[in-house]
């Protein structure tokens, strides 16, 4: 099992709050840090002397830095670019869907209103990501 940090990137409080609890519920180990807009997360994951995490769930709609960007930059930074990403949105737009995966998301999933639905989600790629997939070495 790989014990690296998650980086959750959410500037909403509420869905941060479900987000966490379904980590906690999910039996995952691993701590889970949050950036609550696209600079910070920016901030963490291109900086060389912070540990890159396992994998990160990125919300699109973001303020200072939009989802799509933090992508674009992560994609971009030779260190940083084979992190797992997956977006983690309201938007059922193809656009954003597409835009996601053309700047090198790993998977794409919609946020659901039902809290039942979005804990089993965020726990089933909890344990997916840290338990099942075999990341590059460092």
């Amino acid at each position: 099992m790989d014990r690296r940090p998650i980086l959750l990137v959410e500037d909403n409080e509420d869905d941060e709050v479900f987000a966490l609890h379904a980590f906690e519920k999910s039996g995952v180990p691993n701590v889970v840090v949050v950036a609550r807009d696209g600079q910070q997360a920016l901030d963490r994951l291109l900086d060389p002397d912070v540990e890159l995490p396992v994998f990160v769930l990125l919300d699109l709609k973001l303020p200072k830095v939009s989802g799509l960007e933090v992508l674009k930059r992560l994609r971009a930074d030779s260190r940083a670019r084979f992190v797992p990403v997956i977006t983690l949105t309201s938007s059922t737009h193809d656009t954003d869907m597409r835009a996601s995966y053309e700047l090198g998301a790993n998977s794409y999933v919609c946020k659901s209103l039902d809290i039942e639905a979005f804990t089993e989600h965020i726990s089933v790629l909890a344990r997916y990501w840290t338990g099942i997939n075999m990341a590059i070495p460092d």
